[in-house]
């Protein structure tokens, strides 16, 4: 069963980097304009451009694990393909995904900047992440055009399937480190509240990046819940 693991705002597939590495078989996809090709204005014209990918691949039923504004993308699939997917795994997301206004006017104002200035903003958000990985994570997030991040954002802000959780009837895994601010423990418990048989595991010592913090603790956690499906 394949995998398809969907990066965050802002973010490319090598953000997987341990999780490539245990799941040799899986997709860890860098979505369109990150930085090739141009990016999507919404959360579901991402879902579009992945339902593309994955139906031009011949992948058949998935195993969707997205990350934030890719765990956006995973619950906008699950509910416009219902059929499709097999499972899901939400990493330090939720229904609704308010920015800061503030984040984005930072944003906006500095998007003539070269992209190594995101750089400073980026980097604590991954505290905890090997030093070896985390060069390799930060060369690659701050070498996207500052607009890429901005425009993920504001994809990030409008998105809301609130009213639509319960519709989800495939099997749910939900990750959450329990020092995550951007995305507190509370946006996955009401997940957690809403998808009949879910399962929500809170991971300590870690934040937002999670799947790159305590890498070993999440890829046991989804090997456990693709074995059981």
């Amino acid at each position: 069963m394949k995998i398809v693991f969907i990066h965050g705002a802002g973010g490319c597939g090598e953000l997987w980097h341990y999780q490539a590495k245990h799941f040799r078989d899986c997709d860890a996809v860098t979505l369109p304009g990150h930085p090739d090709g141009t990016p999507r204005a919404s959360v579901d014209e991402y879902r579009q451009w992945l339902h593309g990918h994955i139906t031009g691949n011949n992948y058949g039923n998935v195993v969707l694990a997205g990350q934030s504004m890719g765990g956006a993308i995973a619950l906008s699939y699950a509910l416009e393909h219902p059929a499709d997917v097999a499972g899901l795994v939400l990493i330090g997301t939720g229904a609704r995904l308010r920015v800061n206004p503030t984040f984005l006017k930072v944003l906006a104002e500095n998007t003539d900047r070269q992209p190594s200035w995101y750089r400073e903003i980026a980097a604590p958000l991954y505290g905890g992440v090997d030093p070896g990985v985390l060069g390799m994570v930060l060369d690659r997030v701050c070498s996207f055009p500052v607009s890429t991040h901005l425009n993920d954002f504001l994809c990030c802000d409008r998105f809301d399937v609130m009213d639509r959780v319960p519709e989800i009837k495939a099997p749910v895994l939900l990750l959450c480190g329990d020092k995550d601010v951007m995305t507190p423990v509370k946006y996955s418990q009401y997940l957690a509240d809403r998808i009949p048989g879910s399962r929500m595991v809170i991971i300590p010592g870690a934040g937002h990046m999670v799947f790159l913090q305590k890498p070993e603790e999440v890829n046991r956690e989804i090997d456990d819940f693709v074995m059981g499906l």
